[in-house]
């Protein structure tokens, strides 16, 4: 452990590490544009976030289960009218959501240097166990990594149990990522310290407006210096 008291680093995925969330905002712009023929643009878009709301302790998170909300969403807004083509053309999105690169974001090879030098790190990301084992593998990052957790959801229950496969306590241990939601309150939650590091484009769902507070950085670079400074 660390003269800070920190024994273990927890680190996001996606929108932390490499980019992602542009990808899935780039096709909803195209779902919104197909669907203009039975709908207004705000009222689709709309439309999708309830949609994938109310699918998200189906189909988990990830791009398979954004496609199937779009698919049934479109659906749902043109009564069953929408052509099989209109449908194909979703799914092609959703393969092509699959192959994209992800490209790792500026700073945080060097980042993660700096971090490993504070304690071990994890990273901790949520979605489809696939996709996001190809992203990691993908990034080159693998080997900047002590320990990997994928997981269903990121919530209290989540960190709980990740702290406890590795006996470490909430006391010691602080997340960084992107999303006040998933990567911050939960963990401060149970005790634990917790860094967001705010990307450009944040997903509805992952929004929050609870009023607890904890520190903001610019980037992964500035969470390892702010660590290093505790």
């Amino acid at each position: 452990m660390t003269s800070s008291g920190i024994a273990l680093i927890g680190v996001d995925g996606d929108d932390t590490l490499w980019q992602n969330e542009d990808y899935f905002r780039d096709v909803e712009n195209e779902f919104v544009r197909l669907m203009t023929r039975w709908s207004h643009g705000d009222h689709v878009a709309q439309r999708l976030i309830e949609t994938e709301r109310r699918n998200l302790s189906i189909f988990g998170y990830g791009v398979k289960g954004f496609v199937l909300s779009m698919i049934e969403t479109a659906i749902e807004l043109s009564s069953g009218e929408i052509p099989a083509a209109d449908i194909h053309k979703l799914m092609a999105a959703g393969k092509d959501l699959l192959s994209r690169p992800h490209v790792v974001l500026p700073g945080v090879v060097d980042a993660l240097v700096s971090l490993a030098e504070i304690a071990p790190i994890a990273l901790v990301t949520k979605g489809d166990l696939m996709h996001q084992e190809t992203k990691l593998a993908a990034s080159g990052l693998a080997t900047s990594f002590d320990h990997v957790h994928i997981v269903s959801e990121k919530d209290r229950s989540t960190y709980t149990a990740v702290l406890e496969q590795h006996q470490v306590s909430a006391a010691e241990f602080v997340m960084i990522g992107n999303s006040a939601r998933s990567d911050v309150l939960p963990v401060i939650g149970i005790g634990g310290r917790a860094i967001h590091v705010p990307y450009s484009v944040t997903w509805e769902l992952e929004k929050s407006d609870d009023d607890v507070e904890f520190p903001v950085v610019d980037d992964l670079g500035a969470a390892a210096e702010l660590i290093a400074s505790w």
